[in-house]
């Protein structure tokens, strides 16, 4: 009877521990940002984009498989409804070369095109990524209509995270002409230096 109680409790305390270590590693994925290059403090002069004259201007990359990105998505859509019409927004996809159009054709893309007003297309082998120095999926940048860098970073808190977070909220004050002093935020999602994304181990660690 004792054996059969002791095995019990060392084998619920290997439970507890496998979850405690399941709950760090989750913890510590939703919580670690991406990494992201030199993005110009000039909007640069050859970028296939136009800057708005009268408006400042936002560009958000992503991959198309991202799941973390869902968040980021729907963070942009909120932020621009606030804005009313104040920021001329554009979201580009990661197109490999070696894939298909179809590849980019996701319910995220979806997403992104079913907000009012929005500039969707596609980024050739990650070309204007690189120009701007978009390293993650959901990495955000603004310019104003001199083309001289405002923000860049991310919108969302963490990993999936959707909801309040200090580059939204940067963004939405540059709009309105109010100060702040947040010039850059962490950005979470997906590398967009890695083409083979994986949905399915980025959605069950992302907040759905």
């Amino acid at each position: 009877m004792a054996i059969r109680l002791s095995f019990r409790l060392a084998a619920l305390l290997c439970w507890l521990l496998i979850s405690a270590a399941g709950a760090v590693v989750v913890f510590n994925y939703e919580s670690s940002p991406g990494s992201s290059g030199s993005t110009p403090l000039r909007w640069p002069e050859n970028a296939p984009i136009a800057l708005d004259e009268n408006r400042d201007t936002l560009v958000m990359f992503a991959h198309p498989h991202c799941p973390c990105t869902r968040a980021s998505i729907g963070e942009l859509n909120r932020l621009l409804a606030q804005a009313a019409g104040r920021v001329a927004a554009h979201v580009v996809f990661l197109k490999p070369s070696e894939f298909s159009s179809e590849w980019t054709q996701t319910a995220l893309r979806r997403s992104a095109e079913e907000i009012p007003g929005v500039d969707v297309r596609d980024d050739a082998d990650g070309a204007l990524a690189r120009q701007f120095g978009a390293q993650t999926s959901g990495y955000v940048v603004l310019y104003n209509n001199h083309g001289d860098l405002l923000f860049h970073g991310g919108i969302t808190a963490g990993r999936g995270h959707a909801g309040d977070n200090s580059g939204e909220s940067a963004i939405l004050a540059l709009a309105e002409n109010r100060e702040t002093r947040i010039a850059q935020t962490p950005v979470y999602g997906c590398s967009l230096l890695n083409q083979q994304c994986s949905p399915e181990k980025d959605a069950a660690l992302c907040t759905k």
